[in-house]
Order: structure tokens, then sequence, then C-alpha cells
């Protein structure tokens, strides 16, 4: 966690969620913050890029174009339930696809973040991994401040 005391200030959050009901457990907390303090909260995920499907015959099921129009919407469903349960509070969604750590830091910096509120994984061990890669790689790329939450 870097600027502990700065979160409570942020007038501009980042919540990174990737479709884990562990990535939604920093919501109470920035929910209420932003709630108490005004702030908009861009839940944000990340998909991984689409890719043709074909059947076991070889025939194209759906092609790019179809899978990404698939999982936006998926993608954009998710985040409007989570919305819904954040009554009260400023909330933007957004969608974009790639390699999380890296889209999480552009997201950031386009969205003006003040701060980037995610959860990392619970440890199975001490050392470098303690963070999980996603977590780590984001402190590594982020201007904004990054609080991170344990699972």
């Amino acid at each position: 966690m870097s600027h502990g005391w700065r979160w409570l200030i942020a007038k501009r959050i980042l919540v990174p969620l990737s479709r884990r009901e562990r990535t939604e457990a920093v919501l109470p907390m920035v929910a209420d913050a932003a709630w108490s303090a005004g702030s908009t909260l861009r839940l944000f995920h990340v998909a991984p890029f689409p890719q043709m499907r074909t059947g076991p015959d070889g025939r194209v099921i759906a092609y790019v174009d179809q899978e990404t129009d698939r999982r936006e919407a998926e993608s954009q469903e998710y985040l409007r339930e989570v919305e819904a349960r954040l009554d009260g509070v400023a909330v933007e969604l957004r969608v974009q696809f790639g390699d999380p750590a890296h889209e999480i830091a552009l997201e950031a910096e386009a969205f003006g973040a003040d701060l980037i509120a995610m959860v990392t994984p619970k440890p199975r061990w001490l050392g470098p991994r303690l963070l999980g890669k996603v977590a780590r790689r984001v402190l590594r790329r982020a201007t904004a401040p990054v609080m991170l939450l344990r699972a």
C-alpha cells in the first residue's frame, strides 16, 4: 500500500475487477469512502483477447469480432451487476481487452485516477510472489497510488 492516507480523499478511484468474488472484497471499503467524499469509482474489467472459435469438425463457430462483442457484453453485464450493489455512489464502467497489469496502468492514467484499489491473493508462501503477479506489475507500472487489500 502506498500513500496510506491519500485514499481517503481520492476523487477518482479505479477498481479493477476480474469476475472473481475475491476481487470484489475491496468494494465495501472504497464504496463507503467514495460515497462519503463524493468520489467516482471506475469499475474496470480486462478481458482476454478473443480468438476465433471452431467446432470439433474445424468449422468456424464464432469469428473474432463476434467473440469480442460477446465478451464485451458479458463483461458489461457483470460490471452493471456490481454497480447495482453500490447504491448512492458515482460509478463509471469500462471494459478493455489485453494484459491486465498493462491495461490497469493505462486506464489509471487515462481516467486520471487518484487511487487504484485492488485485491491481492492470500499468500501461499513468503517471498517476492507475496503480492500476486498482476498486483506486482501494477505497482511497478502505475503512476497513481495503489491500495492493496488481501483477499
